[in-house]
C-alpha cells in the first residue's frame, strides 16, 4: 500500500486540481493507495473542500488540526496517520509535480528505503530565489553531517524509515535533516521545481527564517564553536595591542609610533566591538537554550481536532492486497 501525505494551509485555489492530478497518477500504479491531507488550521475553505473530496473518495483521509501548528508538525502528523508500506511527502501547491511519484516508487522497489527528490532547477525569483541557494550553501558548510542540498520534503520513506523518524521525539523538527540522520539506503531522483499553480506562497519570510534556524541549530554545533573562535580572535587582537602599547611605552619603538585609534574614539570602538561579540555569542547560546526549553516542556507537536477517514474501506483494501500477495507468493 502506498500513502501520499500532503500538508494543506489555505490552498483552496489548488485543492481540486491537485487531488485530480494525484489520483490520475496513483491510479496508474499497481498498488492500493491513500492520500492523507493534513489541514493545518486553514482559514479559507480548504477544510470543506477536503472533507467533500473525502466523502467522494474513500481512499482519502483528512486530518483536521485544532489550530495552525506549522508545516513540519503537519508532516509529522501525516506520517503517523498514514498506513502505507511506503509514504510519499509532497506540498499541495503543484511545485512538487505528481508526475515524479512513479519514479520514486520505482526507486523504492529497486531497494531504496529513502528516496529524495532533488531539484535540478527552481522557479522562484526575487528575494526567495536568492535566499534559497544561499541557505543551502550555508547549510552545506555548517552541518555536522551530510544533508542533501536543494531538496525539501518531497520524497518517499519506506515504512521502516518513517517509523524511525516518528520515534524521534524532538519538537523543533527539520524533516530533510531527520531523513538524512536516520540513514538507510537512499536514492535520489531529479526534477524541475515549478512555480505555484495559483495563490500566493504560504511560507512567509519570517517562517522560512525560523525554518532555516531550526535546520542550522538542530544539526550543527558550529555556531557555538564560532563564538569560541571569535573569543580567541578578540583575545589575540587584544594581546597584540597590549604588546604594541608596552613596546611603545617601555622601549620607545618609533616603528609603532602612535597606536591607531588611541584616545576616546579608540576606547569607544573597543567597547562596541567587544560588546557586539558578546551579544552575538549570547544570541547563539539563546537559540540553543530556547530549543532545550522547548524539548524539556514536552508539549505535543500538534493537536488533532478531528480525523476524517473511511476506516472500513481503507482496512479492507489493505487486507485484500495483503491476502492477494500471500496467495500469489504461495502459488509461485
Amino acid at each position: 500500500m502506498l500513502s501520499v501525505v500532503v500538508p494543506i494551509y489555505n490552498e483552496e485555489e489548488n485543492i481540486a486540481a491537485f487531488h485530480a492530478a494525484v489520483r490520475a497518477v496513483m491510479d496508474t500504479l499497481q498498488h492500493s493507495w491513500e492520500v492523507v491531507y493534513v489541514n493545518d488550521g486553514s482559514r479559507d475553505s480548504s477544510l470543506s473542500l477536503l472533507t467533500e473530496i473525502q466523502r467522494r473518495d474513500q481512499r482519502v483521509t483528512v486530518v483536521e488540526f485544532s489550530r495552525n501548528f506549522g508545516h513540519q508538525a503537519a508532516l509529522t502528523a501525516g506520517l503517523q496517520v498514514a498506513r502505507g508500506d511506503a509514504i510519499m511527502l509532497m506540498d499541495g501547491d503543484f511545485q512538487d509535480p505528481p508526475e515524479v511519484l512513479p519514479r520514486m516508487v520505482q526507486a523504492w522497489k529497486d531497494g531504496a528505503k529513502v528516496v529524495i527528490a532533488e531539484r535540478s532547477s527552481r522557479a522562484e525569483t526575487g528575494i526567495r530565489g536568492k535566499l534559497f541557494p544561499l541557505f543551502y550553501k550555508a547549510m552545506g558548510l555548517i552541518s555536522d553531517f551530510p544533508i542533501p542540498l536543494n531538496a525539501g520534503i518531497f520524497g518517499l520513506l519506506d515504512r521502516q524509515a518513517a517509523n524511525a523518524i516518528i520515534n524521534l521525539q524532538e519538537g523543533n523538527r527539520y524533516l530533510p535533516g531527520l531523513r538524512a540522520w536516520v540513514g538507510f539506503p537512499t536514492s535520489i531522483v531529479y526534477y524541475e521545481r515549478a512555480g505555484r499553480a495559483a495563490g500566493e506562497a504560504k511560507q512567509t519570510l519570517p517562517k522560512l527564517f525560523k525554518y532555516a534556524m531550526d535546520a542550522i541549530f538542530s544539526f550543527s554545533y558550529k555556531p557555538l564553536r564560532l563564538g569560541m573562535a571569535l573569543g580567541v580572535m578578540v583575545m589575540a587582537f587584544s594581546l597584540f595591542l597590549s604588546m604594541v602599547a608596552v613596546g611603545n611605552t617601555v622601549f620607545h619603538l618609533k616603528y609603532f609610533g602612535v597606536i591607531p585609534g588611541s584616545g576616546h574614539i579608540g576606547t569607544l570602538l573597543a567597547i562596541l566591538f567587544l560588546g557586539s561579540v558578546q551579544l552575538i555569542c549570547m544570541g547563539l547560546l539563546g537559540e540553543y537554550i530556547g530549543r532545550i526549553y522547548d524539548e524539556v516542556r514536552r508539549r505535543p507537536l500538534y493537536l488533532i481536532h478531528k480525523l476524517h477517514r473511511s476506516e472500513a474501506e481503507g482496512v479492507l483494501r489493505y487486507k485484500t492486497d495483503k491476502v492477494l500477495a500471500e496467495v500469489e507468493d504461495s502459488v509461485a
